[in-house]
């Protein structure tokens, strides 16, 4: 097998352990791209090939994540992960941790993580590599990771998300969800969420966004219900689909460019959190970005009229 074809066979793999890493597409495909040309560029084989990627794509990505800490400090807003459609990666008996972990909530929860702590919890426990071969990606002894691990585990476990375990019944609910949406049904959407549900927004100070979350259910349909039908009359238009493996949706103008995503959190038969990234910085790999400050524009003229 040739050096492209061993890369093109692995890539799904180092895609999905960038992205759990830095919660970016673009700076996950970037380290994938990185990688390759230090495969590219080195005159041995190694004796295997997918500890040695893995073990690039994974320094390449805690020195991603060292420098993108400082930006997002600074970030203006709620910072969200980069929405994902798809995993590429697929391992059938692995398929719960694989999940779980690209969700908005996982993700969030590994921003608290040291570089380190991420790298080493995204190798051993999503991805299951051993010890031996976590010491080697990351450059500390096998006990070391094992004193890292422990301490990631401690963060993520008392965080963890749970999810409506059954697929169809989160599919349900969100089908019910925005049906509602689309038709500006207040009580419909009151009904659908839970009481202390949140609403949240990243635009990154560069998107219209709401200032601050909205908490509560009657608050969120209420807005949800003032907004959407608004959207709608403008010619904003959106599809059902799985976003970080979670139900969502993808919302679009009228000529089909990408506004925003929404994301749901369903658990026992309830919204527990909606999530838009409308940041166009963080649409781009989806399709071509929606002028989120016309469309605001729109809306608020199409609101005057109704008024």
């Amino acid at each position: 097998m040739s050096k492209v074809e061993e890369f093109e066979e692995l890539r799904p793999l180092l895609f999905s352990i960038a992205y759990r890493i830095l919660g970016s597409v673009g700076e996950a495909e970037d380290a994938v791209q990185e990688t390759w040309l230090r495969f590219d560029g080195s005159s041995t084989r190694p004796t295997s090939t997918k500890a040695f990627l893995s073990a690039a794509v994974t320094r390449i990505s805690i020195d991603v994540l060292r420098s993108a800490r400082v930006r997002r400090e600074e970030y203006v807003g709620p910072w969200f992960p980069e929405p994902l459609l798809s995993d590429p990666y697929q391992d059938p008996g692995r398929s719960a941790e694989l999940a779980d972990s690209v969700s908005m909530a996982a993700l969030l929860l590994l921003e608290r993580l040291s570089p380190l702590e991420r790298a080493v919890f995204v190798l051993r426990d999503v991805f299951a590599f051993g010890f031996d071969e976590v010491a080697a990606a990351v450059g500390r002894s096998e006990a070391a990771c094992r004193q890292l691990l422990v301490r990631a585990r401690r963060h993520m476990v008392a965080g963890r998300p749970r999810f409506e375990a059954d697929r169809q019944v989160r599919q349900e609910l969100a089908t019910r969800f925005f049906d509602a949406l689309k038709d500006g049904d207040v009580r419909g959407l009151q009904d659908l969420l839970a009481a202390d549900v949140q609403l949240v927004g990243d635009g990154g100070g560069k998107s219209p966004q709401l200032a601050k979350a909205v908490v509560g259910a009657q608050n969120v349909a209420r807005v949800l219900g003032a907004i959407f039908p608004l959207m709608i009359r403008i010619d904003v238009s959106f599809e059902l689909h799985e976003v970080n493996g979670q139900p969502g949706a993808i919302f679009r103008d009228r000529d089909g460019k990408v506004l925003h995503t929404m994301i749901l959190d369903v658990l026992d038969g309830q919204i527990q959190n909606i999530r838009t990234v409308i940041n166009p910085d963080k649409l781009g790999h989806i399709g071509p970005v929606a002028d989120a400050w016309a469309i605001d524009r729109e809306v608020k003229q199409a609101r005057r009229e109704q008024n």
